[in-house]
């Protein structure tokens, strides 16, 4: 029996041990007193915004096919195996604004996502191009069936298609393919810009009553010579296709870009505000109900009859904000989380940060968050107060989970507790950022 109670206490010793080194409790500490969030908010009244404002805008645009020879893991979710056969190839777009004292190039992929490793690759490749690109703005598609293969660590590898290095290497040669490509093809382009509701076609899938962001944002830019290209975001989930599918695709923002290139010379779709929202509709088996999304929505654009705004101002700034965080909030329960050096261990390190980028009257904020398009109405408002038109993206080169109301940040949802990384108040984190963004952009 003394036995038996030392090996009981040995083993529960041991536990305790395990569990002290393994968890610590939730950090309830408020936004306001906590030194990330005083430190980013330093940073951003000092940041300063680079550009000038030289009396036109110059654009250029292409796009370079980066599907690989042979197939690759698809994502996410559990592990499916390979893409069994392609029924869209993968792109990546890119949109240079230049006046040529400052020139930015928005980098879009039909990828899920784009991972820090991928984002590095490319900045390098770009360094060893000598491309004169001041500042690089990335973007995705967010298609839910896309290829994998670019994401390091335990996590990438387990649900991601992990790193494959010439997949890596391929995807970043591409990509300058298609900024340099862009550059052959500048030159001066008026704006204009608008918003369309199409609200039918998007829901909120975390609380159904809750609001959604149900406007497709158009930023149009077109050439002397007639040529167009259009700039488009939406918050509705690409996940029309159902999770078994086993074809490589870019879901519907492929096929509403390909109509919308019907009448136009180029279509960058890049994902908004997709947390929280999915697309109104039944899963699909087949592309075919994936082409009619795509359709319906083209013809909601086609068919907006109200005037877009234009501008003539030709101001170019952009900036790159790094955004510190409170650590990693992975959960177990109400007020216990996994310690951080167990996260990072698992998931790898991810940096967070916000671009900013104005085109006269336009800004476009970034997030390294998927954050919930609840939020955007509170923004829009913001904007518009200040005589600025906000287009919102995500997937912006870093990857630090979902971003919503913090009312629902003890709620047992996907979103908010398994992708909620990063500890209470993000919500209103998020909202400051793009406030004081918005702010700083209008007293430039």
């Amino acid at each position: 029996m003394i036995k038996f109670l030392r090996i009981l206490s040995w083993f529960l010793g041991g536990l305790f041990l395990i569990a002290m080194f393994c968890v610590t409790t939730v950090d309830w500490t408020p936004l306001e007193e906590s030194a990330y969030f005083k430190e980013t908010m330093e940073r951003l009244e000092k940041t300063n915004l680079e550009g000038a404002d030289s009396g036109f805008l110059l654009a250029g645009w292409a796009k370079v096919n980066f599907t690989p020879a042979s197939p690759k893991p698809l994502i996410p979710y559990k592990p499916r195996g390979e893409y069994e056969f392609v029924v869209d190839s993968s792109y990546v777009k890119t949109l240079l604004i230049s006046n040529e004292q400052h020139t930015v190039a928005l980098i879009n992929y039909e990828l899920l996502f784009v991972h820090p490793y991928l984002a590095q690759k490319v900045e390098e490749r770009l360094k060893t191009a000598d491309l004169p690109v001041d500042h690089l703005y990335f973007t995705s598609t967010h298609t839910h069936r896309g290829m994998g293969g670019y994401t390091p660590g335990i996590v990438g590898k387990l649900t991601m298609g992990g790193k494959d290095e010439m997949l890596v290497d391929f995807i970043a040669h591409q990509t300058i393919e298609s900024v340099n490509r862009a550059f052959q093809h500048l030159d001066t382009v008026n704006i204009s810009y608008r918003k369309t509701p199409v609200p039918e076609l998007v829901a909120n899938r975390l609380v159904a009553s809750d609001p959604v962001d149900p406007y497709v944002r158009q930023l149009y830019l077109e050439k002397l010579d007639g040529e167009t290209c259009l700039f488009v975001t939406y918050s509705a989930h690409p996940t029309l296709l159902e999770s078994d599918f086993m074809g490589l695709s870019g879901d519907y923002p492929y096929y509403f870009a390909e109509a919308l290139e019907e009448e136009l010379s180029f279509c960058i779709f890049a994902a908004g505000t997709v947390g929280s929202h999915r697309p109104q509709g039944a899963k699909a088996r087949d592309t075919a109900a994936v082409r009619e999304y795509a359709r319906t929505l083209y013809q909601k654009l086609h068919s907006d009859l109200s005037p877009a705004d234009t501008s003539s101002a030709t101001s170019l700034f952009s900036a790159k904000l790094q955004v510190d965080l409170r650590s990693p909030h992975f959960r177990i329960s109400e007020n216990l989380r996994l310690r951080p050096w167990l996260f990072h261990s698992v998931y790898g390190e991810s940096p967070a940060f916000m671009d900013i980028l104005q085109i006269g009257p336009v800004v476009l904020l970034s997030s390294s968050g998927e954050v919930s398009g609840v939020f955007y109405e509170n923004w829009d408002k913001h904007a518009a107060s200040l005589d600025l038109t906000l287009f919102f993206t995500s997937f912006n080169g870093g990857y630090i989970g979902y971003i919503t109301p913090d009312k629902y940040y003890k709620e047992r949802m996907y979103e908010t507790w398994d992708m909620n990384f990063f500890g209470p108040f993000n919500g209103a984190y998020q909202h400051e950022l793009v406030v004081k963004a918005l702010s700083k952009v209008k007293h430039n």
